[in-house]
Protein backbone atom coordinates (compact mmCIF):
# COMPACT_ATOMS: atom_id res chain seq x y z
CA UNK A 1 0.00 0.00 0.00
CA UNK A 2 1.19 3.44 -1.11
CA UNK A 3 0.92 6.55 0.98
CA UNK A 4 1.58 10.16 0.07
CA UNK A 5 1.46 12.96 2.77
CA UNK A 6 1.68 16.66 1.36
CA UNK A 7 2.12 18.74 4.56
CA UNK A 8 1.15 22.42 2.36
CA UNK A 9 0.97 23.73 -0.83
CA UNK A 10 -0.33 27.38 -1.06
CA UNK A 11 -1.26 28.69 -4.80
CA UNK A 12 -1.87 32.47 -3.85
CA UNK A 13 -0.74 35.76 -5.23
CA UNK A 14 3.17 33.54 -5.50
CA UNK A 15 4.25 30.71 -7.37
CA UNK A 16 4.28 27.56 -5.44
CA UNK A 17 7.80 26.73 -3.97
CA UNK A 18 9.60 23.48 -2.48
CA UNK A 19 12.38 24.36 -0.81
CA UNK A 20 13.54 20.60 -0.73
CA UNK A 21 14.09 18.22 -3.20
CA UNK A 22 11.27 15.74 -3.17
CA UNK A 23 11.93 12.22 -3.33
CA UNK A 24 9.36 9.58 -5.01
CA UNK A 25 10.68 5.42 -4.09
CA UNK A 26 14.37 5.61 -4.75
CA UNK A 27 14.62 8.35 -7.01
CA UNK A 28 13.90 11.87 -7.00
CA UNK A 29 13.61 15.12 -8.63
CA UNK A 30 15.39 18.44 -8.06
CA UNK A 31 13.95 21.93 -8.08
CA UNK A 32 14.43 22.94 -11.28
CA UNK A 33 13.95 26.62 -13.46
CA UNK A 34 11.47 26.46 -16.46
CA UNK A 35 11.38 29.38 -18.98
CA UNK A 36 9.56 29.67 -22.03
CA UNK A 37 9.75 32.91 -23.75
CA UNK A 38 11.51 33.94 -27.14
CA UNK A 39 14.95 35.77 -25.36
CA UNK A 40 17.33 34.07 -23.33
CA UNK A 41 16.81 33.71 -19.27
CA UNK A 42 19.37 34.50 -16.75
CA UNK A 43 19.51 31.62 -15.18
CA UNK A 44 20.63 30.20 -11.23
CA UNK A 45 21.46 26.65 -11.80
CA UNK A 46 22.56 24.24 -13.83
CA UNK A 47 19.85 22.01 -15.09
CA UNK A 48 17.47 24.92 -16.07
CA UNK A 49 15.64 24.42 -19.38
CA UNK A 50 14.19 26.76 -21.54
CA UNK A 51 11.80 26.23 -24.41
CA UNK A 52 13.07 29.15 -27.08
CA UNK A 53 9.68 30.25 -28.31
CA UNK A 54 11.43 31.95 -31.23
CA UNK A 55 12.75 29.34 -32.39
CA UNK A 56 11.10 26.21 -31.54
CA UNK A 57 13.66 24.66 -29.76
CA UNK A 58 14.15 23.27 -25.94
CA UNK A 59 17.33 23.98 -23.92
CA UNK A 60 19.17 23.14 -21.16
CA UNK A 61 21.69 25.04 -19.18
CA UNK A 62 24.72 23.42 -17.93
CA UNK A 63 28.14 25.18 -17.18
CA UNK A 64 27.32 28.71 -17.88
CA UNK A 65 25.77 27.76 -21.62
CA UNK A 66 22.17 27.25 -22.80
CA UNK A 67 22.50 23.53 -25.09
CA UNK A 68 19.42 22.40 -27.63
CA UNK A 69 18.47 18.78 -26.33
CA UNK A 70 16.29 16.44 -28.20
CA UNK A 71 16.41 15.19 -31.91
CA UNK A 72 16.73 18.33 -33.56
CA UNK A 73 15.92 18.34 -37.71
CA UNK A 74 18.45 19.81 -39.82
CA UNK A 75 17.92 23.29 -41.17
CA UNK A 76 16.75 23.44 -44.89
CA UNK A 77 20.14 25.01 -45.65
CA UNK A 78 21.95 22.12 -44.27
CA UNK A 79 22.92 18.89 -46.63
CA UNK A 80 25.47 16.50 -46.90
CA UNK A 81 26.87 17.64 -50.50
CA UNK A 82 28.44 20.83 -50.51
CA UNK A 83 29.16 22.58 -53.75
CA UNK A 84 32.07 24.87 -54.71
CA UNK A 85 31.61 27.14 -58.33
CA UNK A 86 33.14 29.64 -60.12
CA UNK A 87 36.81 31.40 -59.14
CA UNK A 88 39.69 32.16 -61.79
CA UNK A 89 41.70 29.27 -62.70
CA UNK A 90 43.87 31.34 -65.56
CA UNK A 91 40.67 32.87 -66.49
CA UNK A 92 37.10 33.03 -65.05
CA UNK A 93 35.61 29.46 -64.23
CA UNK A 94 32.57 28.22 -64.64
CA UNK A 95 33.18 24.25 -63.31
CA UNK A 96 30.99 23.17 -60.17
CA UNK A 97 32.60 20.68 -58.12
CA UNK A 98 30.85 18.41 -55.34
CA UNK A 99 31.82 16.42 -52.48
CA UNK A 100 29.96 14.50 -49.74
CA UNK A 101 30.66 16.02 -46.15
CA UNK A 102 30.62 13.68 -43.53
CA UNK A 103 33.21 11.49 -45.53
CA UNK A 104 36.69 12.75 -47.01
CA UNK A 105 38.01 12.27 -50.24
CA UNK A 106 38.44 14.49 -53.63
CA UNK A 107 35.87 16.52 -55.54
CA UNK A 108 33.80 15.25 -58.30
CA UNK A 109 32.85 17.20 -61.52
CA UNK A 110 29.26 18.77 -61.30
CA UNK A 111 28.40 20.83 -64.02
CA UNK A 112 28.82 24.34 -65.30
CA UNK A 113 27.32 27.51 -63.93
CA UNK A 114 25.70 29.76 -66.79
CA UNK A 115 28.05 32.21 -67.03
CA UNK A 116 32.23 31.95 -66.40
CA UNK A 117 32.79 34.14 -63.42
CA UNK A 118 34.73 35.02 -60.68
CA UNK A 119 33.89 36.74 -56.71
CA UNK A 120 30.34 35.64 -56.71
CA UNK A 121 28.52 34.04 -53.54
CA UNK A 122 26.58 31.24 -52.79
CA UNK A 123 23.27 29.79 -50.29
CA UNK A 124 20.86 27.15 -50.43
CA UNK A 125 17.63 25.69 -49.75
CA UNK A 126 14.23 24.24 -51.20
CA UNK A 127 16.53 21.68 -52.89
CA UNK A 128 18.49 24.44 -54.95
CA UNK A 129 22.02 26.14 -54.48
CA UNK A 130 22.28 29.93 -56.03
CA UNK A 131 24.65 31.48 -57.32
CA UNK A 132 25.38 35.19 -56.84
CA UNK A 133 26.87 37.58 -59.04
CA UNK A 134 30.34 37.85 -59.79
CA UNK A 135 33.20 40.27 -61.53
CA UNK A 136 31.25 42.78 -63.50
CA UNK A 137 27.89 40.87 -63.83
CA UNK A 138 24.69 40.93 -62.26
CA UNK A 139 23.67 37.20 -63.24
CA UNK A 140 22.05 35.09 -60.41
CA UNK A 141 21.96 30.79 -61.16
CA UNK A 142 20.77 27.95 -59.57
CA UNK A 143 21.15 24.29 -59.20
CA UNK A 144 19.27 21.23 -58.01
CA UNK A 145 21.82 20.25 -55.01
CA UNK A 146 20.81 16.27 -55.10
CA UNK A 147 21.16 16.19 -59.61
CA UNK A 148 24.38 16.84 -60.95
CA UNK A 149 23.97 18.96 -64.00
CA UNK A 150 24.20 22.52 -65.18
CA UNK A 151 22.70 25.79 -63.72
CA UNK A 152 19.82 27.43 -64.85
CA UNK A 153 19.31 31.21 -64.87
CA UNK A 154 17.06 32.54 -61.82
CA UNK A 155 17.79 36.57 -62.25
CA UNK A 156 19.30 39.50 -61.76
CA UNK A 157 20.94 41.36 -58.72
CA UNK A 158 19.34 45.03 -58.84
CA UNK A 159 22.84 46.04 -59.53
CA UNK A 160 26.21 44.43 -61.16
CA UNK A 161 28.02 43.25 -58.10
CA UNK A 162 30.75 41.55 -57.05
CA UNK A 163 32.70 40.04 -53.91
CA UNK A 164 29.31 40.52 -51.69
CA UNK A 165 28.27 38.06 -48.77
CA UNK A 166 25.54 35.68 -48.71
CA UNK A 167 23.28 33.33 -46.45
CA UNK A 168 19.94 32.12 -46.28
CA UNK A 169 17.35 30.73 -43.79
CA UNK A 170 16.26 27.93 -46.36
CA UNK A 171 13.47 29.82 -47.85
CA UNK A 172 14.84 33.71 -48.02
CA UNK A 173 18.16 33.92 -49.47
CA UNK A 174 20.18 37.56 -48.46
CA UNK A 175 23.12 39.49 -50.65
CA UNK A 176 24.96 41.76 -48.87
CA UNK A 177 27.42 44.83 -49.75
CA UNK A 178 29.40 44.01 -52.45
CA UNK A 179 32.03 46.03 -55.23
CA UNK A 180 29.28 47.76 -57.69
CA UNK A 181 32.09 50.72 -59.11
CA UNK A 182 31.44 53.97 -60.07
CA UNK A 183 31.82 56.45 -56.95
CA UNK A 184 30.64 54.45 -54.03
CA UNK A 185 32.32 50.81 -55.42
CA UNK A 186 30.98 49.37 -51.69
CA UNK A 187 27.94 48.74 -51.51
CA UNK A 188 25.59 48.60 -47.99
CA UNK A 189 22.75 47.57 -50.21
CA UNK A 190 21.10 44.12 -48.47
CA UNK A 191 18.82 42.38 -51.15
CA UNK A 192 16.88 39.04 -51.51
CA UNK A 193 14.83 36.79 -53.40
CA UNK A 194 12.67 33.39 -52.82
CA UNK A 195 14.80 30.48 -53.26
CA UNK A 196 11.42 28.26 -54.86
CA UNK A 197 10.41 31.63 -57.38
CA UNK A 198 13.25 32.69 -59.83
CA UNK A 199 13.08 36.40 -60.37
CA UNK A 200 15.35 39.41 -59.81
CA UNK A 201 16.15 40.61 -56.46
CA UNK A 202 14.62 42.70 -54.04
CA UNK A 203 15.58 45.40 -51.48
CA UNK A 204 16.00 44.63 -47.85
CA UNK A 205 17.82 46.81 -45.94
CA UNK A 206 21.47 48.02 -45.34
CA UNK A 207 24.59 47.00 -43.60
CA UNK A 208 25.74 49.20 -40.69
CA UNK A 209 29.07 49.55 -43.26
CA UNK A 210 29.39 49.57 -46.59
CA UNK A 211 31.76 47.09 -48.03
CA UNK A 212 32.81 44.07 -50.46
CA UNK A 213 34.93 40.84 -50.21
CA UNK A 214 32.65 40.28 -47.10
CA UNK A 215 31.21 36.34 -45.82
CA UNK A 216 28.00 35.66 -44.16
CA UNK A 217 26.36 32.87 -42.49
CA UNK A 218 23.03 32.04 -40.69
CA UNK A 219 21.48 30.12 -38.17
CA UNK A 220 17.92 29.58 -39.75
CA UNK A 221 17.04 33.01 -37.58
CA UNK A 222 19.66 35.48 -37.90
CA UNK A 223 21.57 36.64 -40.95
CA UNK A 224 25.27 36.91 -39.90
CA UNK A 225 28.02 39.13 -42.36
CA UNK A 226 31.46 39.80 -41.13
CA UNK A 227 34.99 41.39 -42.20
CA UNK A 228 35.05 43.18 -45.59
CA UNK A 229 36.87 46.47 -47.13
CA UNK A 230 35.60 49.89 -46.91
CA UNK A 231 38.11 52.21 -47.44
CA UNK A 232 40.61 49.99 -45.42
CA UNK A 233 39.70 46.05 -44.05
CA UNK A 234 37.81 46.19 -41.54
CA UNK A 235 36.52 43.86 -38.14
CA UNK A 236 32.84 44.54 -38.06
CA UNK A 237 30.32 42.10 -37.93
CA UNK A 238 26.32 43.01 -38.37
CA UNK A 239 23.35 40.88 -38.25
CA UNK A 240 19.70 41.04 -38.75
CA UNK A 241 16.31 39.02 -38.96
CA UNK A 242 16.40 37.25 -41.91
CA UNK A 243 12.35 36.87 -42.39
CA UNK A 244 12.07 40.26 -41.43
CA UNK A 245 13.31 43.36 -44.00
CA UNK A 246 15.12 45.94 -42.54
CA UNK A 247 18.39 47.29 -42.16
CA UNK A 248 21.70 45.32 -40.23
CA UNK A 249 22.65 45.84 -36.37
CA UNK A 250 25.50 46.07 -35.23
CA UNK A 251 26.83 42.67 -33.80
CA UNK A 252 30.51 42.77 -32.44
CA UNK A 253 33.94 42.94 -33.72
CA UNK A 254 36.16 39.49 -35.57
CA UNK A 255 39.20 38.92 -33.84
CA UNK A 256 41.51 40.23 -36.79
CA UNK A 257 40.61 42.98 -39.21
CA UNK A 258 40.23 41.28 -42.61
CA UNK A 259 38.47 40.84 -46.14
CA UNK A 260 38.84 37.75 -48.23
CA UNK A 261 37.25 35.37 -45.63
CA UNK A 262 34.44 32.32 -45.86
CA UNK A 263 31.95 31.49 -43.24
CA UNK A 264 29.97 28.99 -42.50
CA UNK A 265 27.47 27.84 -39.57
CA UNK A 266 25.51 25.28 -37.87
CA UNK A 267 22.38 25.77 -35.88
CA UNK A 268 24.00 27.88 -33.21
CA UNK A 269 27.64 28.50 -34.11
CA UNK A 270 29.02 30.75 -37.03
CA UNK A 271 32.63 30.62 -38.24
CA UNK A 272 34.99 32.75 -40.30
CA UNK A 273 37.88 31.33 -41.93
CA UNK A 274 40.82 32.57 -43.86
CA UNK A 275 41.03 36.02 -45.04
CA UNK A 276 43.54 38.78 -46.40
CA UNK A 277 45.25 40.87 -43.16
CA UNK A 278 47.49 42.42 -45.00
CA UNK A 279 48.69 38.97 -45.52
CA UNK A 280 46.86 35.47 -46.49
CA UNK A 281 45.77 34.31 -42.91
CA UNK A 282 44.87 30.66 -41.04
CA UNK A 283 42.47 32.28 -39.08
CA UNK A 284 39.21 30.89 -37.87
CA UNK A 285 37.00 32.84 -35.64
CA UNK A 286 33.75 31.33 -34.14
CA UNK A 287 30.83 33.50 -32.87
CA UNK A 288 27.14 32.34 -31.15
CA UNK A 289 24.85 33.38 -33.84
CA UNK A 290 21.77 34.59 -31.48
CA UNK A 291 24.55 36.23 -29.14
CA UNK A 292 25.49 39.51 -30.11
CA UNK A 293 29.23 39.76 -29.24
CA UNK A 294 33.02 39.56 -30.22
CA UNK A 295 34.10 36.66 -32.32
CA UNK A 296 36.58 34.53 -30.19
CA UNK A 297 39.58 32.34 -31.82
CA UNK A 298 38.55 28.46 -32.92
CA UNK A 299 41.75 27.54 -34.32
CA UNK A 300 43.64 27.43 -37.63
CA UNK A 301 43.34 26.27 -41.10
CA UNK A 302 45.93 24.05 -42.74
CA UNK A 303 46.54 26.34 -45.64
CA UNK A 304 46.51 30.01 -44.90
CA UNK A 305 44.98 31.34 -47.55
CA UNK A 306 42.18 34.31 -48.85
CA UNK A 307 39.42 34.16 -51.69
CA UNK A 308 38.29 30.55 -50.39
CA UNK A 309 34.50 29.26 -50.12
CA UNK A 310 32.86 27.32 -47.07
CA UNK A 311 29.95 25.24 -46.49
CA UNK A 312 28.49 22.90 -43.43
CA UNK A 313 26.09 19.97 -42.97
CA UNK A 314 25.36 20.96 -40.02
CA UNK A 315 28.08 19.03 -37.83
CA UNK A 316 31.21 19.73 -40.00
CA UNK A 317 32.24 22.92 -41.91
CA UNK A 318 34.55 22.54 -44.78
CA UNK A 319 36.64 24.92 -46.33
CA UNK A 320 37.85 24.94 -50.09
CA UNK A 321 39.65 26.78 -52.73
CA UNK A 322 41.42 29.99 -52.34
CA UNK A 323 44.62 31.71 -52.54
CA UNK A 324 45.97 34.96 -54.87
CA UNK A 325 45.59 34.68 -58.09
CA UNK A 326 48.81 33.85 -58.72
CA UNK A 327 48.94 31.08 -56.30
CA UNK A 328 45.91 29.48 -56.09
CA UNK A 329 44.65 26.75 -53.93
CA UNK A 330 42.56 23.19 -54.49
CA UNK A 331 42.88 22.21 -50.87
CA UNK A 332 39.60 21.48 -49.20
CA UNK A 333 39.77 21.48 -45.36
CA UNK A 334 37.23 20.37 -42.37
CA UNK A 335 36.62 21.30 -38.54
CA UNK A 336 34.10 19.78 -36.09
CA UNK A 337 31.74 23.11 -35.59
CA UNK A 338 30.89 22.50 -32.29
CA UNK A 339 34.73 21.65 -31.39
CA UNK A 340 37.29 24.37 -31.85
CA UNK A 341 40.65 23.09 -33.05
CA UNK A 342 43.00 23.27 -36.08
CA UNK A 343 41.31 22.39 -39.41
CA UNK A 344 42.32 19.10 -41.19
CA UNK A 345 42.61 17.94 -44.87
CA UNK A 346 40.01 16.38 -46.62
CA UNK A 347 40.89 16.32 -50.44
CA UNK A 348 41.31 18.40 -53.42
CA UNK A 349 38.53 20.35 -55.60
CA UNK A 350 39.04 19.35 -59.19
CA UNK A 351 40.76 22.51 -60.41
CA UNK A 352 42.82 24.86 -57.72
CA UNK A 353 40.84 28.34 -58.08
CA UNK A 354 40.31 31.21 -55.73
CA UNK A 355 37.20 33.66 -55.37
CA UNK A 356 34.91 30.54 -55.41
CA UNK A 357 31.44 30.13 -53.86
CA UNK A 358 30.21 27.50 -51.76
CA UNK A 359 26.53 26.11 -50.25
CA UNK A 360 25.50 22.73 -49.18
CA UNK A 361 22.10 21.17 -49.58
CA UNK A 362 20.60 17.51 -50.19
Amino acid sequence: MSTIKVDTITNGTADVNFPYDAKVGDGGFIQREYYSQATEPTPINNNAVWYDTGKSLTKVYLGGAWYIVGIVPPLPFFGDRGLFAGGYAGGNSNVIDYVTISTTGNATDFGDLTLARYALSSFSGDGRGVFNGGETVNNIDYVTISTPGNATDFGDLLTTNYNNGACSDGTTGIIGGGYVGGGTPNSNVIQYITIATPGNAIDFGDLTVGRYALSACSDGSYGVFGGGTESSKTNVIDYFTISTTGNATDFGDLTVTRDSLASCSNRTRGLFGGGDTGSDTNIIDYITIATPGNATDFGDLTVARENLGACSNGTRGIFGGGGPISSPSNVIEYVAIDTPGNATDFGDLTVARPYIASCSGD
